[in-house]
């Protein structure tokens, strides 16, 4: 299951794990392009699933894991890729904009593990994956969304004391740079640039670490990104 599917990082993940054999729930508020995906990744031959919910709303993200539970089975997998960024500094960021922030990036984490928990903990084994940002570890010009990472990057320290012994393996990723979106706006040509599909080849190994060895954390860079700048 991976929330908040998007044409960079999150559809790269969807068809990795199609490759691999996954059927998948792709959840993401943009019903059209996540429609379009789950085509694609059953022309695979995989079952995929497309599911519009909003990740700052528990309602939505409860009814999500129960709708592919009911269609896809029980499951093993989580990969939680939502955040959310607005407001400028501390007096041009507005109450609400900081909750909302907070509301997709630590609480929509929450429910979403707290709903897949049971599946993995009755099958000894699952995997929840986070994605950070590296403001999750040094405070930026965003406040909102620093502040939000920081409290995803504790969830997921705070899960894996409490389901690694269970057999689940919880991770966190730190996303250092821009994630190249195939000629996206958003991507600055003249940056280094994560691409997404190696991005998606380091998820798996999380995925499929043994856990005689897990990692709980990592960052993943462009190697002519500056570290932390």
């Amino acid at each position: 299951m991976i929330i908040d599917v998007g044409p960079g990082l999150g559809a790269a993940l969807g068809r990795r794990l199609a490759r691999t054999g996954c059927s998948v729930a792709l959840v993401a508020r943009n019903p059209a392009f996540i429609n379009e995906l789950g085509h694609e990744l059953q022309s695979l031959g995989q079952p995929a699933l497309a599911i519009v919910a909003d990740a700052s709303r528990p309602a939505e993200i409860a009814a999500a894991v129960a709708r592919t539970r009911a269609e896809l089975g029980a499951i093993e997998v989580l990969i939680h890729n939502a955040s959310s960024s607005s407001g400028d500094g501390l007096l041009g960021t507005s109450a609400e904009e900081f909750e909302e922030t907070w509301r997709v990036a630590a609480l929509g984490a929450f429910v979403a593990a707290r709903e897949t928990a049971p599946d993995m903990i009755a099958a000894g084994k699952g995997a929840m994956i986070f994605t950070g940002a590296t403001s999750s570890v040094r405070g930026g010009g965003w406040l909102a969304f620093s502040s939000a990472k920081f409290a995803l990057r504790g969830l997921a320290q705070s899960l894996a004391r409490e389901l690694w012994p269970q057999g689940i393996h919880v991770a966190h990723v730190v996303v250092d740079g821009l994630i190249d979106t195939r000629g996206s706006a958003e991507t600055d040509p003249s940056e280094p640039a994560l691409d997404p599909e190696q991005m998606a080849e380091a998820y798996l190994q999380l995925v499929e670490q043994d856990r005689s060895a897990w990692t709980l954390e990592w960052d993943l860079r462009p190697h002519r990104e500056k570290f932390f700048e």
